[in-house]
């Protein structure tokens, strides 16, 4: 296995008694993501500290095919449906520098 070249974090508020129905449109738009050939790998995540709280991260083979896959129209229309229950979200870029494995093993 090799180590994610790129990182994606978006961190979501979710309108309040909207969470039920955001997860269930996720997973069923998630493809538009988990399809695309740089796309390495795509998780969800609910904050165990914050109410209503998101984080959405995906492993991609490199900045630049990541940044192809955020103006294309598929992009565009992932964004679309889950923009309905978004109340605000940040996101954050980062280079992978290092992945150890289990047993302290490094990747890549």
């Amino acid at each position: 296995m090799t180590s994610p070249g790129f990182r994606v974090m978006l961190k979501m508020h979710i309108h309040s008694g909207m969470e039920e129905e955001f997860e269930k449109v996720w997973r069923s738009v998630g493809a538009a993501v988990t399809d695309h050939p740089a796309n390495l790998g795509h998780w969800l995540m609910r904050s165990t500290s914050e109410e209503g709280v998101y984080y959405i991260s995906s492993d991609w083979v490199d900045e630049q095919r990541f940044r192809e896959f955020e103006e294309s129209w598929e992009h565009g229309e992932h964004r679309a449906l889950l923009h309905p229950y978004r109340e605000s979200a940040t996101i954050s870029t980062m280079h992978v520098v290092g992945h150890l494995l289990k047993s302290g093993e490094e990747v890549g």
